[in-house]
């Protein structure tokens, strides 16, 4: 999952963004609404997480015109004002939740895992899938009752999967979710992060499309 942090609080923004990197997401962390303007333009986020206070302007207003716009990107608010009335605003305007200042990092996890599932119509955040157990939330994978050990980015890869069980999701895509992480994306960077993850979960796990990009697969 590609995620957009507009916060301009340097220290609470580095630490969110290593927060999110850590769970296994990418994420692109932006100061003022301007630039999260640029970034949305051209840029497909899974999530946006948003400050209300920021140098250029209010994130309310931002969120509204979004939403006006008709862009259904998930929206958690992040802010100090916790006041009931400023929570009703937020979500009013279009919020997915509301989270207020200081908060648990941990809580936050929780708080982007609930609203990714919700989005990706599964709210369950344990799925099946042949001999493979998958704790969404926990982000573990049990095959045949053993826990295999994935990489963040061979994480983020199969998640992208498992959030669109009956779609192909191109290379590009796959790519997005990859994009923030420090590594260079080289241009066979998916294919090995697949491979990866065919040794470790089943050569079934993942199909190719040719031409297209890749599905999650169905044990035989």
């Amino acid at each position: 999952m590609r995620v957009l942090l507009i916060e301009d609080d340097a220290v609470l923004g580095a630490a969110v963004a290593d927060q999110i990197r850590a769970d296994g997401h990418g994420v692109d962390h932006v100061t003022r609404l301007g630039d999260a303007e640029a970034a949305v333009t051209g840029t497909a986020f899974d999530l946006i997480l948003l400050d209300l206070m920021l140098p250029d302007g209010r994130g309310l207003g931002y969120l509204q015109t979004l939403r006006a716009k008709g862009d259904v990107t998930p929206v958690i608010i992040l802010t100090a004002l916790d006041q009931i009335s400023d929570r009703i605003a937020g979500l009013q305007a279009g919020a997915d939740d509301y989270l207020v200042k200081p908060f648990d990092l941990a809580e936050l996890s929780a708080r982007i895992g609930a609203v990714s599932r919700r989005y990706a119509g599964n709210p369950n955040p344990f799925i099946t899938l042949g001999p493979l157990e998958v704790d969404l939330a926990g982000r573990t994978v049990l095959k045949d009752g053993a826990a295999v050990a994935l990489t963040s980015r061979e994480w983020a890869v199969f998640e992208a999967l498992l959030q669109r069980p009956n779609q192909v999701v191109g290379k590009t895509q796959l790519e997005d979710v990859l994009y923030s992480f420090d590594d260079t994306i080289g241009s066979n960077t998916i294919e090995v992060h697949v491979s990866h993850l065919r040794k470790k979960l089943g050569r079934w796990v993942i199909a190719t499309e040719r031409g297209l990009g890749y599905r999650l697969g169905k044990a035989s």
